[in-house]
Parts: C-alpha cells; sequence; structure tokens
C-alpha cells in the first residue's frame, strides 16, 4: 500500500477520530501552536468520556470544562487560557521543570494518546510537528493512539520532531492559520533595560533568550553583536531580524555547527514563514535543549529570563503574582542551572523595578509566604532593571542587599534600606 493509499485509509472527521480515545486513557497535545484546534473542539463535544486526563501546557484555548469523573484537565504551564480554570478548581496543576516533563508524563501516564497539529506528508511520508517538538515527539513514541490534525499553515522544520505515517492512527485535515502572539508593546523602561542586557553579551556567546517586551527589547540590542549562536526552548519572531542582521550564526557550535535548536516557536506570520523548510532551524525534545547536562557544558552560555519579582537574597519568584498563580517554572531553573555551570555563562533575571504605576516595589525584603521560588539565589548572577544592573554573583549577603536596592525604583530605596537594616543586613 502507498502512502497516499494508507493517508487516504487513515483520513476521518475529528468526530471519529477522538471517538478512538477509549476510557482510562491519557491525551497529551502540544503546547500553544501546535495544539490541534478541531481536535479539542471535538474532545469537548464528547459526552461519554469516562476517566480521561488532558495534560496540557501554554494553551492557546480556554479550558475544557468537564466533571473531574469524566476528563481531568491537568496544565504544566499556565496561560490565560486555563489560569482562571486553575482558580476555580476546573483545572489542576503539576509542578515541572520544562526539561522534566517528557520523563514526568512517561512516569504518571500509561495509554497515552498524542492529538497534535502537523505540517502536511512529505514524500516520505513523515509529517513535521512544525513549531514544536517539546515533550510530544518524545512520548509520541510509545503512544497508544496518535491523532493528527494536518494544517498546511503549520510550517514544516526539521529535528527530531518527525512522525511517520505508519504511526499514525487515524489523521483529520484542518487548514488554518496558526495561533499569532500578540506583538509586545516596548515601552522605554524595556529599551533601558535592553541595552543594559546587551551590555553583559560578547560577541560568540550562546543565548537562551524568551518571548515578551523585554527579551525582544534586548534582541534589538543584539543587532550589532558578532557570531551568536542560539541555544533555546522557545524561538520567537524577534530571532528573524536577528538572523537578518547578522547577529547570529551559529558558526561557534560544536554540538550542532550553523544551527538554532529549540524546542517550540511562537510568533507571527513573519516567523512561520522564516521557520518553513529552514534547514538552519533544528527542533529538539526539551530533555535535550533544556538538559542542564548538556548545555552546561556549552562555554559562554548566557540565560536571559524575566520574573515578577526578587527579595533580598536574590531569589526570583516568576510565577505568582499576588494571590494569582500565573504561571509555573518552564525552563528558566533549566537554564539558570546550565549558565552556573557553563564556563563563562552568566545568568541575567530581568524585572521592571515596581508595578501598577510605581506603586508596588517588585524588588522586595522577603518573599511572602507561599510564594514559589522559581530561581534560586544560587543561579542568578545579575539583577537588571531600568535603574541598572545588580551582579549578585560572588558578592555576599549584604552586599547583594546593596546592590538591589540600588537597581530598585528610587521611591523606594530608602524603605528598603529600612527593611534592611531591620533584617539585619544592613548596618
Amino acid at each position: 500500500m502507498t502512502n497516499e493509499e494508507q493517508y487516504r485509509k487513515k483520513w476521518t472527521t475529528a468526530e471519529e477520530a477522538v471517538r478512538l480515545i477509549e476510557e482510562g486513557d491519557d491525551i497529551i497535545v502540544p503546547l500553544i501552536a501546535g495544539e490541534p484546534p478541531a481536535l479539542l473542539a471535538a474532545l469537548e463535544q464528547r459526552e461519554d468520556l469516562k476517566k480521561n486526563r488532558l495534560f496540557q501546557m501554554l494553551t492557546s484555548r480556554p479550558a475544557i470544562r468537564k466533571k473531574q469523573e469524566e476528563l481531568k484537565v491537568i496544565s504544566m504551564f499556565l496561560s490565560g487560557g486555563d489560569r482562571q480554570a486553575f482558580r476555580e478548581g476546573a483545572v489542576d496543576l503539576l509542578p515541572n521543570h520544562f526539561s522534566d516533563v517528557p520523563e514526568l508524563l512517561k512516569e504518571t501516564t500509561d495509554q497515552r494518546v498524542i492529538m497534535a497539529t502537523v505540517s502536511p506528508m512529505d514524500e516520505n511520508g513523515f509529517f513535521s510537528l512544525g513549531t514544536n517538538c517539546d515533550y510530544t515527539a518524545s512520548l509520541a513514541k510509545e503512544a497508544k493512539t496518535i491523532l493528527l490534525e494536518v494544517n498546511e499553515y503549520m510550517p514544516r522544520t526539521y529535528g527530531m520532531n518527525q512522525i511517520h505515517l505508519s504511526e499514525v492512527t487515524a489523521l483529520i485535515e484542518q487548514h488554518q492559520p496558526l495561533i499569532e502572539a500578540p506583538v509586545p508593546v516596548i515601552t522605554e523602561k524595556d529599551e533601558t533595560i535592553g541595552r543594559y542586557v546587551a551590555s553583559l553579551i560578547h560577541d560568540g556567546d550562546s543565548l537562551q533568550i524568551g518571548f515578551g517586551a523585554i527579551p525582544n527589547a534586548v534582541m534589538n540590542s543584539l543587532k550589532n553583536h558578532q557570531n551568536l549562536s542560539i541555544v533555546t526552548e522557545m524561538i520567537p519572531d524577534q530571532l528573524v531580524e536577528l538572523y537578518q542582521s547578522g547577529a547570529v550564526t551559529n558558526s561557534s557550535r560544536m554540538d550542532y555547527p550553523g544551527k538554532t535548536t529549540a524546542t517550540f516557536a511562537y510568533g507571527t506570520k513573519k516567523l512561520y514563514d522564516f521557520l518553513h523548510e529552514n534547514k538552519t532551524i533544528y527542533m529538539l525534545p526539551v530533555s535535550e535543549t533544556n538538559d542542564v547536562r548538556r548545555i552546561s557544558g556549552i562555554r559562554n552560555m548566557v540565560t536571559i529570563n524575566a520574573t515578577i519579582e526578587v527579595d533580598f537574597l536574590g531569589q526570583c519568584n516568576s510565577e505568582k503574582a499576588g494571590d494569582v498563580y500565573w504561571s509555573s517554572s518552564g525552563g528558566q531553573a533549566d537554564f539558570g542551572m546550565s549558565a552556573r555551570m557553563s564556563q563563562g555563562g552568566r545568568g541575567i533575571i530581568c524585572l521592571h523595578s515596581t508595578a501598577k504605576n510605581d506603586t508596588i516595589s517588585k524588588i522586595v525584603p522577603v518573599l511572602a509566604a507561599g510564594t514559589p521560588v522559581t530561581t534560586s539565589k544560587n543561579d542568578v548572577d545579575y539583577i537588571v532593571t531600568e535603574y541598572g544592573i545588580a551582579q549578585l554573583r560572588g558578592k555576599t549577603v549584604r552586599e547583594r542587599v546593596q546592590a538591589l536596592i540600588q537597581v530598585a525604583h528610587p521611591k523606594f530605596q530608602e524603605e528598603l534600606t529600612y527593611q534592611a537594616r531591620n533584617m539585619g543586613y544592613l548596618m
């Protein structure tokens, strides 16, 4: 039977495809742009689910709400789609380091169903997970059932994110533009932070950098750098401009010479078009892109991440905003530890000095009770705000406190100094 004949035999509707999910099956979907919208919509309409669980991460759609005995929804990184549902008890949250997710799911699931959006099949019968590899590609190898949503808008990318037709249980076609990331509004504060961070990056460094206004501002300030390599978990839009400026060459990489490595991409059509059949982009499972043992062997590894608040010791809370559980750990700790162990590496954490129109300091004496520590004080080399750079590595507790107060908003510096003295950190 030819690939085309097999394809037609496995081609069905979304409603019929999700009928293949049996009692007790665990359903796993990729994150963000790799989610299969038609299959998820059909799953939500099924009324006879029983003892099923849906594992999702950074979802782009409103959470599916069903009785827990029918379908329990478990998030591995909260987003706008499931944040409120978590607060209301309709979604649960699985703590993790992003690098551990494939192994965690292997340990905690059994009858696995993979549902994912893929690019159209190539001449050899392979589908590409396109914007994704994440945990999905690793788990697909031992999945009980694989349901694919073929979408001509999904870019074909290369790497360890290929699924062969012979492995597929059923497939549907749903051709619609991928979800696009909102274009961040870059403020003057962001630009200032971006310039400070860029001053800490040298020609020839390897970078991990994420999505958002501050990371975009950092990348805006890197266009005149040379011979940068991208060793990251996520590819954002702004990477396209770094390529076009000539700043990114990946020429100094020993592991994947000339290639940017990542485990997912999220941006606009500009990014998705750039990714399509681009052999300089190589998608890897998150267990490899975020593997501390591997990344720490890369010299001059610089990691750039954002946080919500940082305390006097340098502990970073990147997950809770007040009483609201906002996200999760993601890969921040993975890369923070990696930078610490990399020869010449640097771990950089960025944040605005205040929130809510300068009424709340984001540099605080202590993190509130119940607040998670996302990144250890021992894994932060620099804290950067719009007021400057606080170097923490090699500094004593009292020296750290002084450095952090200096990059706090001036209106809070006196109060922070008073608090530090009361705590015995300053004399």
